[in-house]
């Protein structure tokens, strides 16, 4: 009797684990974006390590304080960067769960309005929340902006705002195209910007085609050039070019976007994908 208890435990146990596998393979998606933001993670640490020599250069030696400054500036930006273009996502998302995104559908404004609408409050409170760390961060590590080009830092983010738009509604779009996995894929450019856009390290240490890819984010411009201005005291006419590059960029993102945005609606109305589940 002992024995059949101890195999019923012995099954039970096995049975747990059987039931925790198939929860894995039933949204093997998650693990697979969870897999990438953990590679994402490790490659960041070890390109970090790469450029960790160039971060703090300065006088033929080793500047601890530059390298903690450009650190510190590219995880603020990063923090604010990333949430504009996933509070778009989010909105969508979200919508979709409350059932409201078919009655925002039917409202007779225009869909760039709506999609605007949006990116304003995202971009109000990634500002907002992105001072609170700044003015933390300053109190902690005694962070010294005497040098700094505010202006030029300004004109640079300001400049930003458009390509960022732009991505933020392109982000947007991926969870009326899969609502199961498209909050999922949202993560995973999420992470992938993150790796390749230099917010930790200069892009001269990543491979080629990661560096590629580099130059063709908008956030890549807008770090190197907001670190240009607080780091070396770079003008606003220094920093002309990132800027212009920024703004031609978001002139050209942010129709396209938005098109892209409309066709991903009435694919979603058609397909019925509009409809809270779960």
């Amino acid at each position: 009797m002992i024995a059949g208890a101890r195999r019923g435990e012995l099954n039970a146990l096995l049975g747990f684990a059987e039931r925790s596998l198939h929860t894995v393979r039933r949204y093997w998606v998650w693990e697979v974006v969870w897999l990438f933001y953990s590679m994402v993670s490790v490659l960041s640490i070890g390109f970090l390590a790469s450029g960790l020599g160039t971060l703090g250069a300065g006088s033929g030696t080793f500047d601890l304080r530059r390298a903690q400054l450009y650190l510190l500036i590219g995880s603020l930006l990063w923090g604010y960067l990333s949430l504009v273009f996933m509070e778009a996502a989010y909105a969508i998302a979200w919508e979709r769960w409350e059932g409201t995104i078919e009655y925002t559908f039917m409202a007779p404004v225009r869909r760039v309005t709506h999609l605007m609408g949006i990116c304003l409050f995202a971009i109000g409170y990634g500002l907002a929340r992105t001072l609170v760390v700044l003015i933390v961060a300053i109190a902690l590590f005694n962070l010294d902006f005497s040098r700094a080009n505010v202006l030029a830092a300004v004109a640079v983010l300001a400049a930003s705002t458009l390509p960022l738009v732009g991505l933020a509604i392109f982000t947007s779009v991926l969870p009326m195209l899969s609502p199961q996995k498209g909050e999922q894929m949202s993560i995973a450019l999420q992470g992938f910007l993150l790796l390749v856009s230099g917010v930790y390290y200069p892009l001269s240490v990543l491979p080629v085609p990661l560096q590629v890819a580099g130059y063709a984010s908008p956030l890549t411009y807008t770090l190197d050039g907001i670190r240009r201005a607080l780091l070396n005291s770079a003008t606003v006419g220094e920093e002309l070019p990132a800027i212009l590059i920024l703004l031609a960029m978001g002139a050209a993102m942010i129709p396209v976007a938005v098109w892209v945005f409309s066709w991903a609606e009435r694919r979603a109305k058609r397909l019925g994908l509009l409809k809270r589940s779960g």
